[in-house]
């Protein structure tokens, strides 16, 4: 199976552009951490990410969702976001970086669960909170550069996507996954 990552700052599109990629027919698995936040300020944890364990839980539901995706019949998905951007989020949060983590990035890179290309999404000059995301635009472009080295030290390839509207974006992507396969 091809597994693609698509990742980029906080704000840069990601959610448009895959819930566009799944409306052509390719298979998304979602973001963990979101989810993370969503489930934990719904019981009553206002900032889930201030907490010890959020990054292990993010691990956790990434790996999960990793390992049920692999049992299905499809020879292509694209994740939003990986454990390499738990890792950027890890160091944006000024956190050591949890033995659970660590040997989930030398599973990944030992099983090559990943394609080696990542697809990089690049800012769009702004990012809007949300409940999920309260990041400031300047904090967001510090979190872009982290997100940079984390996949750089781990050796993928950025494919660069850069600031657009979401059809010529997804037009981009699924032209360059194409041209992969």
């Amino acid at each position: 199976m091809k597994r693609y990552i698509l990742t980029g700052a906080p704000g840069a599109g990601k959610t448009s552009i895959l819930r566009q990629l799944q409306g052509q027919g390719f298979d998304i698995v979602d973001e963990a951490a979101t989810a993370v936040i969503t489930r934990e300020q719904a019981e009553g944890d206002a900032e889930p990410w201030t907490q010890a364990a959020f990054v292990e839980k993010v691990v956790a539901l990434q790996r999960r969702r990793q390992m049920q995706s692999a049992a299905s019949d499809v020879t292509l998905q694209i994740y939003d976001r990986s454990p390499i951007c738990t890792h950027a989020l890890s160091t944006y949060l000024g956190r050591p970086v949890p033995e659970t983590l660590s040997a989930e990035i030398d599973r990944i890179t030992r099983e090559r669960v990943y394609e080696q290309q990542v697809f990089f999404i690049r800012n769009i000059g702004f990012c809007r909170p949300t409940d999920a995301r309260r990041i400031s635009f300047q904090e967001a472009l510090a979190f872009e550069r982290i997100h940079e080295q984390s996949y750089r030290q781990f050796g993928y390839v950025l494919v660069d996507v850069p600031a657009d509207d979401v059809a010529t974006r997804v037009a981009m992507i699924a032209d360059t996954i194409s041209q992969l396969t």
